[in-house]
């Protein structure tokens, strides 16, 4: 079974960074999962309000708990809330059903993690996690 390294978790968290300076983001915050769901890496830029942590713990952990990237899970919220709302509370409140929540899978398509990002809107946070996942070599599930 593969799993995520320590290093590889703070790779994406500096391609997350660069992306948001390439795109001129808000300060954002980046927290990478194991498949476990335990943190593996976490760091929010100056200027990143201080609750940041807990936006992308959700986004991560709900993508990670549902296998499916958190843009997949706003489209099923808005299309069943009774579901997402269940799960928000079975998830302990760890749920963000919204852009910026994203799986990690290597080529054989086995899930690593995931990466939650947070601080600009909803599809540039996507845009940043996308961009920390493929800078090394892996694979980004949005939804």
């Amino acid at each position: 079974m593969a799993s995520l390294s320590l290093e590889q978790a703070q790779q994406i968290i500096d391609g997350a960074f660069a992306a948001a300076q390439e795109h001129d983001l808000k300060p954002l915050a980046v927290l990478v999962l194991d498949a476990g769901g335990h943190a593996k890496a976490f760091a929010r830029q100056d200027g990143a309000a201080n609750m940041r942590f807990q936006i992308a713990h959700g986004k991560a952990f709900g993508a990670l708990g549902m296998g499916t990237g958190s843009r997949a899970l706003m489209e099923r919220a808005e299309q069943q809330a009774y579901f997402i709302a269940a799960a928000t509370a079975a998830f302990g409140g760890a749920l963000v059903p919204v852009p910026g929540g994203v799986l990690i899978k290597d080529g054989d398509g086995e899930i690593l993690g995931a990466v939650g990002v947070t601080g600009d809107t909803s599809d540039n946070d996507e845009i940043a996690a996308v961009a920390g996942i493929e800078a090394v070599g892996l694979v980004a599930v949005t939804g």
